[in-house]
């Protein structure tokens, strides 16, 4: 598939297909284009949780789910949790500033004040974003959806996640069922003319 056509192609989809698995074959060519993401300094420093099983993915949603909202869930939530797959990207800050103290880079005190913005979890939604449109190339849909914050002691407690990971979104993937299209969208994509600014900022 041209390339500008994956663009124009990837959405967040709301609800699979969950007769059709995802083969390891896919699941893995994704997430060799996760790690083709750049980062700062080639830190690399991602981390992807897996989920497969269905036992594992149940467990997911349980430890993500707040408990108000189990016995009646939303409609989106519930084709969600029809993905044959789910694929937590997680960011480790330390590696980062490990990185930057190395001798190539000089930063030897480690100061997180050093950093304009918080580039681990820039680069990890990098790397999630290369696998959503390496998910639209192989015929896949994806959503991209965070966890509550309340939730990610339980989230992190449920798979063993060490603490210096912190999980910045999930990715649910599989093959797209009939969806509902986000109401959102009603808004429109705002055009060029609105969000660029050339030579200067345009009042």
């Amino acid at each position: 598939m041209e390339f500008a056509e994956v663009v124009r192609r990837r959405r967040m989809v709301r609800n699979y297909d969950p007769d059709r698995p995802v083969s390891d074959e896919l699941i893995d060519r994704l997430l060799d284009c996760a790690i083709r993401a750049p980062s700062a300094g080639f830190s690399q420093g991602w981390g992807f949780l897996v989920l497969t099983e269905p036992d594992d993915r149940a467990r997911f949603w349980t430890a993500t789910t707040p408990e108000d909202e189990r016995d009646e869930p939303d409609p989106w939530l519930l084709g969600l949790q029809r993905a044959p797959v789910l694929i937590v990207a997680l960011s480790n800050k330390s590696i980062y500033l490990d990185r930057y103290a190395a001798e190539d880079k000089g930063w030897t005190d480690r100061d997180e004040s050093r950093w304009p913005v918080p580039y681990w979890d820039i680069d990890t939604g990098f790397a999630a974003l290369m696998m959503m449109l390496a998910a639209v190339d192989n015929d896949l849909a994806t959503c991209f959806f965070g966890i509550p914050p309340e939730q990610t002691a339980t989230f992190r407690a449920t798979f063993d996640v060490p603490s210096e990971y912190t999980p910045i979104g999930a990715l649910s993937v599989g093959y797209p069922a009939a969806d509902r299209r986000s109401p959102s969208l009603k808004r429109g994509r705002r055009p060029l003319t609105e969000v660029v600014h050339r030579g200067r900022w345009r009042r």
